[in-house]
Order: C-alpha cells, then structure tokens, then sequence
C-alpha cells in the first residue's frame, strides 16, 4: 500500500499550498487578518479584489484537479503502480486529502480556507457532469437566501444525492460525497454561527430577496 499512502501525502501538501496565502505573501497581506478571516475565495473577492480572487480560485481548484485526475495515474520512481490498489478509491482519497490540506495546510500554521474551491477542482475531476446540479444548487440557494457559505454547503450536499442516483452508484464516490459533505459542514461552522446570530455577510449582487 505503498503508492497509496505515497500519494495521499502528495495530495495532502499539494492542497497546503493555498492559493490566497501564496499570492498574499507576494503582495505583502495575510488574509486571514482580514474581512472575515478565511483564506478562501471569498474573502479574497472581498478584500483584495476581482484580479487577486481569480489567481486565488486558479490555484486553489487546480491543486484540487490535479490530485485527483493526475496524481493517482503517476508511476513514482520507487513507488510504483500497485495492482492492488483501486483507482476508484485511490482517486477520491488523494481528492479529498487536497481537500484537507487546502484546510490544514503544513505550509502555512494549517490555517486555510474551508475547501470549497479545491473541493470543486477534485469534483471536476471525478465526476464533472456532478457540477452541474451542484452549481444549479448553490446558484438558487445564494439567489434567494444571499448566504454563499450555506449555498457552498448544500451544493456540497448535492453530490452524494448525485452519486446515488446513478446506476449502479459508484461505492468511492458515495463516501467521498458524503466525507466532504460533513467536512465542509464543518469547515462552515462559524458561518453558520453567524447566520444563526444575524451578522453574516450576503452577496448583495446576486440576492434577489433582498431588502429593496
């Protein structure tokens, strides 16, 4: 089980390089001190504006893409391909491992952003035909409720509903749907806080709902 711990690893460090924290060291800030304090998207839309957002999403759905669709089909020098090792599962755990170190990155104290960006990068490369009701989720649910954080959640939520629905639903997929469900979940926790409290921020833009 050699390649599959190798390349979990891999996967893991390659999602610690988090795409606001990398491009902020060469403009001189740390997000994290500022706006809402996360290192995603988001909050780099919010504070350092549209250029900077989109190399952070650049990157960040990228590391996600290329742990999950090359990653598991490289023959490492002294690693190896193992007959033994499903593709299907080594594929979803090296996904998800960007996942995990876009939150927790070694790089950077494992203070990231809440993986959502990766998330859709590994998405993409598992199963992209699972974004689009992904993306018709989150667009209706940020359209109505303003919330981009809840609509990331129940967008989130969508692919595990996706995966079962196929015929016969693919067992890796399943569980990494339904892992990164709970993850993101989690991740969104002060989010959620906020909503619960009144004080999250909306997207204004894309509200329809809102007070006119």
């Amino acid at each position: 089980m050699l390649e599959l711990g190798v390349k979990v690893l891999l996967s893991y460090l390659l999602g610690s390089v988090v795409g606001s924290l990398l491009l902020g060291r060469l403009r001189g800030v740390d997000i994290r001190e500022l706006g809402s304090g996360n290192a995603g998207g988001t909050n780099a839309l919010r504070t350092q504006g549209k250029a900077f957002a989109l190399g952070v999403v650049i990157v960040d759905v990228g590391k996600g893409w290329l742990a999950a669709a090359l990653l598991p089909s490289l023959d490492l020098p002294g690693v190896g391909l193992d007959p033994r090792v499903d593709h299907g599962w080594l594929a979803v755990a090296c996904g998800a491992a960007a996942v995990a170190g876009h939150v927790y990155p070694v790089w950077h104290e494992f203070r990231g952003g809440t993986g959502a960006a990766t998330l859709v990068g590994a998405v993409l490369a598992l199963a992209p035909l699972a974004m689009l009701p992904a993306v018709a989720v989150w667009l209706g649910c940020v359209l109505l409720s303003g919330y981009v954080g809840l609509g990331t959640m129940l967008a989130t939520a969508s692919l595990p509903a996706f995966f079962l629905l196929q015929r016969p639903p693919a067992a890796p997929l399943v569980a990494f749907g339904l892992a990164m469900t709970l993850f993101i979940v989690y991740t969104h926790r002060s989010n959620i806080a906020r909503m619960r409290a009144g004080g999250e921020n909306r997207a204004r833009r894309l509200w329809l709902l809102r007070p006119r």
